[in-house]
């Protein structure tokens, strides 16, 4: 064979080599599994299915309780990966559909705004807040180096955890965490294919994979308090309760208006305990008004009795027995 012939057998081995170990695509971000998914089922567009009390929820204290990102930073300013944690949940329960999410981070800019516009606000109370951390974080870099190829991955990993606290009472009822990890690879045969450069991307798609992680189960606890609305007003027959058809109140429900229980204090825990209520009347709904979870409400007919005799006790409204 000769010597140019045995020169093109040498190139086209190499070509055929660093053809096979170069990446088609451009590498793939890798988050842990069913992450992706559970995002997906958590949000909904579409009026639920059954009755969901909207919570009015607020996000408090969120931190980054990990080293990293802090070499630079003075005790007086705001750790980045802390906030952005804590914008990225907000971001999720929202987008959820599924609750009344109250600003608070940024609560004096809105007072301001509202100075300046003249206008009245109506800053309401949360029922619960979320309180949590950025417990774990960090990054690596693995690789393998043969006789003709290297292989780069970098990984980035994420552990958040939170608590959920009953602002009446101050009790944190609920606690959970979610873990999330996100990788990129790159490889090279003889010198042949991609270079793997820092990708900062990493970093967010990491935290947003362990928030996505604990997503389910947070919005499962949020989700199990029972069905209840007040009666906004009483006007003869005609009964105007809080609650329409995002909270999955519609014409033909058939409700109860129910007196509250007196709170009496246990004196074994020191908290308030509610008596059962009392059911008045049955009532059914007729139609259901307003454009947002602020403002909706609906309109039921009393079915029998009379709430004539309830003078002036604040009522709710729950599910008929």
């Amino acid at each position: 064979m000769s010597r140019s012939a045995i020169s093109i057998s040498l190139v086209g081995a190499v070509a055929l080599l660093a053809g096979c170990a170069t990446p088609a695509t451009p590498p793939a971000v890798v988050q842990a599994p069913q992450q992706v998914a559970q995002a997906q089922q958590v949000a909904q567009q579409a009026p639920p299915a059954v009755k969901a009390l909207k919570r009015k929820i607020a996000i408090g204290r969120f931190t980054n309780e990990t080293r990293y990102g802090k070499a630079l930073l003075t005790a007086d300013q705001i750790d980045p990966l802390g906030r952005q944690t804590s914008d990225m949940l907000s971001a999720r329960l929202v987008d959820s559909g599924k609750f009344v999410v109250l600003e608070r981070s940024d609560l004096d800019i809105i007072k301001g705004e509202q100075k300046l516009g003249g206008t009245a606000g109506n800053i309401v109370g949360a029922d619960v807040l979320i309180i949590g951390s950025l417990t774990e974080f960090g990054r690596q870099t693995e690789g393998q180096s043969g006789f003709l190829s290297n292989t780069k991955k970098q990984v980035a990993r994420a552990k958040v955890e939170v608590r959920v606290v009953d602002v009446r009472t101050g009790v944190a009822f609920f606690t959970t965490s979610g873990v999330g990890e996100a990788a990129v690879e790159n490889g090279t045969v003889m010198g042949f294919g991609s270079q793997a450069a820092y990708d900062a991307t990493l970093n967010d798609k990491a935290i947003g994979a362990a928030i996505s992680d604990m997503m389910n189960g947070l919005v499962a606890k949020l989700e199990s308090r029972p069905w209840r609305a007040d009666v906004l007003k009483v006007d003869g027959a005609r009964v105007f309760i809080s609650g329409g058809a995002r909270q999955g109140v519609k014409a033909g429900d058939r409700l109860a208006v129910l007196k509250p229980g007196e709170r009496v204090k246990s004196p074994q825990t020191g908290f308030e305990i509610e008596l059962p209520p009392t059911k008045l009347v049955d009532i059914e709904v007729e139609s259901t008004f307003g454009d947002s979870e602020v403002n909706e409400g609906a309109v039921a007919r009393v079915l029998s009795g009379s709430l004539a005799a309830a003078g002036q006790a604040a009522l709710i409204v729950g599910e008929s027995q």
